[in-house]
């Protein structure tokens, strides 16, 4: 099960970047994530691991997989029957604007269960980061 959420933010793509990029930053903005701790040195890379707790979900480490700078970056993280799979991407409007495109897929025999559990759930924290990174980029956090 798949669900994204997108929004346009008044501010270039660096800058939404570098809001996106500092993971351990989060709950300063996210009122979704009480705690994002890195589980690794160095910038954010292919390979960095990440301890995400979230209101009712349970802590989740996730391993980025991809990563493409100023443009996007998923991680993925995995549990018995269930791949979670959180996909990040900035589009460059031009005249110092950026779209944010948030996706979730949740795959797999539990993973499709959880998701359609957690449909609203997820729904809500999607838009609440979208606007957080908007909040955050724009300068209104």
């Amino acid at each position: 099960m798949e669900q994204s959420t997108r929004i346009d933010v008044e501010a270039p793509v660096e800058q939404v970047w570098e809001v996106l990029r500092e993971v351990e930053r989060w709950p300063e903005w996210a009122p979704t994530v009480t705690s994002a701790r890195r589980l690794d040195d160095g910038p954010l890379a292919v390979g960095s691991r990440v301890r995400v707790e979230q209101p009712r979900i349970p802590p989740t480490e996730y391993v980025v997989t991809t990563l493409e700078p100023s443009r996007s970056f998923t991680w993925v993280a995995t549990g018995p029957g269930v791949r979670t799979t959180a996909a990040h991407l900035l589009e460059d409007l031009g005249v110092g604007g950026t779209r944010v495109t948030l996706t979730v897929e949740q795959a797999g025999p539990v993973g499709v269960v959880m998701g359609r559990f957690y449909r609203r759930l997820t729904e809500r924290y999607l838009t609440a980061e979208a606007e957080g990174i908007k909040a955050r980029s724009e300068g209104r956090v």
